[in-house]
């Protein structure tokens, strides 16, 4: 037997139990990763406490949790490629990642992902890179952001904004990013002004100085205030407003980041020029209370849960 989070009917963290299953193996064509952290994304929860958001992605009950992992190759099926046992990995596998094992096909298959974790990298950090760090490449090349540009990016202290932040500091941008007064010095130090998310928004960016782009991580607030400021909408995007946000502003996520983009964050963290903030790091005996601080959206950085 092995380990498990699973739900059984949608609800908050109190819906999540940690249970004795099966333990899976290795078919033809895929490998079993031993499960050495999981990092929480606003997905998961979103998943497991809303049966309609749950439909879009083919989840049905019973249900595991979670999306991103890192951890070891412990186990290869026949004709896999690219990986071998003992490998160091991380990636996706959606609503099955905070287990002790996950089964994903190698090479990975949509929606799951699967990708080398480097030396010098820890899985704690490794297992917060799928969601976080491919939404946010995704979230800034859908602007076409470029340098000399000055960039809002709404929720810029969340768990895609620390990534999101870095990555266009790193393009040669100037970024503006909403956040909540308690954060602001966590923003500057990863290079961002902040600036008060709420009504007024648009007057208190003008005043800052002009942007060229925005992208919004949370809702529509950011994109909105860009768009009274005269930022083309196609220089707008947004990762959670659905699939047809207002005005023609873009509507992008994860799925759209370019080909190597996670191996070009991995070298930043490697070369010293991105840091990944982790906000707290809970057993998954209390994947609860780890759930719980990570929808209060007050957390500054990442969440992760260790097996």
């Amino acid at each position: 037997m092995s380990r498990a989070v699973i739900y059984e009917k949608f609800g908050g963290p109190e819906v999540l139990e940690l249970r004795d299953v099966p333990e899976p193996h290795a078919g033809p064509g895929e490998v079993r990763v031993r499960v050495a952290a999981a990092g929480l994304n606003p997905m998961d929860w979103g998943l497991a406490s809303r049966p309609e958001a749950a439909a879009e992605f083919g989840i049905t009950l019973p249900s595991g949790f979670g999306y991103d992992f890192a951890g070891v190759v412990d186990e290869a099926g026949s004709g896999v490629t690219g990986f071998a046992v003992g490998d160091r990995v991380h990636g996706g596998a959606l609503g099955r990642a905070v287990a002790d094992f996950v089964v994903v096909k190698a090479p990975a298959q949509a929606p799951d992902g699967l990708f080398p974790t480097p030396d010098g990298i820890s899985d704690e950090v490794a297992s917060t890179l799928p969601v976080a760090g491919s939404s946010a490449a995704a979230a800034l090349a859908a602007v076409g952001l470029r340098a000399g540009d000055t960039v809002l990016i709404g929720g810029a202290a969340g768990g895609v904004g620390i990534f999101a932040v870095q990555l266009a500091k790193l393009a040669g941008a100037t970024v503006i990013g909403t956040a909540s007064e308690g954060t602001f010095p966590f923003l500057r130090e990863l290079g961002a002004e902040p600036v008060a998310y709420g009504p007024g928004l648009a007057d208190r960016v003008r005043d800052l100085g002009d942007i060229t782009a925005a992208t919004d991580l949370y809702g529509t607030e950011a994109a909105e205030a860009a768009r009274k400021l005269g930022v083309p909408p196609e220089r707008i995007a947004t990762i959670a407003a659905g699939p047809q946000p207002p005005g023609g502003v873009r509507a992008t996520g994860g799925a759209d980041a370019e080909p190597g983009a996670l191996a070009r964050i991995t070298d930043a963290i490697l070369a010293g020029e991105l840091t990944v903030p982790i906000a707290a790091v809970f057993p998954v005996e209390r994947i609860r209370d780890a759930v719980a601080l990570q929808a209060g959206r007050h957390v500054h950085g990442k969440v992760v849960v260790t097996l």
